[in-house]
């Protein structure tokens, strides 16, 4: 951030607050305190009417206000793809007042800012429910980039790390979308090198790159058909697990599910949940240790039992 931008982020950085210390400043715009008091002087010398006093902070005087400031299109990317979460997550006395703020900013947006926007929603679906445990946030780092890749028809090059070989393949897709379901988001995309659609999971991209080169998609191709393809597709099964009382929390939490106890022993209780895949449900319990076992169907018990005789390999 260059200094006019910093000066005019302070600014609009006080108008939403009463009083503001120089140490908050500066670990908010990560710059010295002694930076801070330079930025506050030129402001005073601009004719920002802007309040100090030692000990206490800085403030802007009452009644000052900026203009109106413009969205960038990320920035408003950003606001309607939260507004689908709030849609999705919360509860129905937010999603007026949130459909209304989202109109509102809509309305003041240039046409081509909308275009923008129009097109990102279009492509967006959020679905299921949130729950589970929080992802690593530094792996959360390549959503602006797909969404640009979704709305201008780019190719994005990637390196992925795949989840059941948990190793990293050069990839370039054409991104048809973005989904949000299971907890985490997905690009919905054409690979260029499997040669079909595949649904990448965001925080597993290792590096990403726009390429200046564009696409055309399908001319059949729906998002929102494609999806619930997949999921007429899914063939859930019901398996049944027992989880120690200790582990029962983080269970529920990560498996979405309402677990109804059925029966009570060692400490914890049987379950009867529903599984789309028994190797990932496998993978699942063994994060639980000996707070979870696998007791129905067979072949799941079979699945925990080679993976923990792997596992246990690897240790001697």
């Amino acid at each position: 951030m260059n200094r006019t931008d910093r000066l005019v982020a302070m600014v609009m950085f006080l108008q939403g607050r009463r009083v503001v210390r120089a140490s908050e400043m500066a670990a908010h715009f990560e710059v010295t305190e002694r930076t801070i008091y330079r930025d506050m002087s030129a402001l005073g010398e601009a004719g920002v009417p802007i309040s100090g006093e030692a000990g206490v902070g800085y403030c802007l005087m009452k009644g000052y206000q900026l203009p109106p400031v413009m969205f960038t299109a990320e920035e408003a990317s950003a606001f309607f793809v939260g507004g689908e979460l709030v849609k999705q997550f919360t509860d129905a006395s937010l999603h007026g007042p949130m459909s209304s703020a989202l109109d509102k900013l809509r309305a003041v947006l240039p046409r081509d800012r909308q275009d923008h926007v129009e097109k990102l929603v279009s492509r967006t679906i959020v679905r299921g429910r949130a729950g589970r445990a929080s992802p690593d946030v530094a792996a959360q780092r390549w959503m602006a980039t797909v969404q640009q890749g979704v709305v201008a028809r780019r190719v994005l090059r990637m390196t992925y790390r795949g989840m059941e070989r948990d190793e990293d393949t050069q990839r370039d897709a054409d991104p048809l979308g973005v989904v949000f379901y299971g907890g985490s988001w997905y690009l919905v995309a054409w690979c260029r090198l499997r040669k079909g659609l595949r649904h990448f999971r965001v925080d597993r991209i290792q590096r990403l790159e726009l390429l200046p080169v564009t696409f055309t998609p399908p001319e059949d191709f729906s998002l929102a058909e494609h999806m619930s393809r997949e999921r007429a597709g899914e063939e859930m099964q019901p398996v049944r697990v027992w989880f120690h009382r200790f582990a029962q929390e983080k269970a529920q939490r990560e498996s979405y599910a309402t677990l109804i106890e059925e029966k009570k022993r060692d400490g914890g209780a049987e379950f009867t949940l529903y599984s789309y895949s028994l190797e990932w449900t496998a993978q699942w319990l063994l994060s639980f240790g000996e707070r979870a076992e696998a007791i129905a169907p067979v072949k799941l018990r079979s699945l925990v039992r080679a993976a923990a005789e792997k596992i246990a390999a690897k240790h001697g």
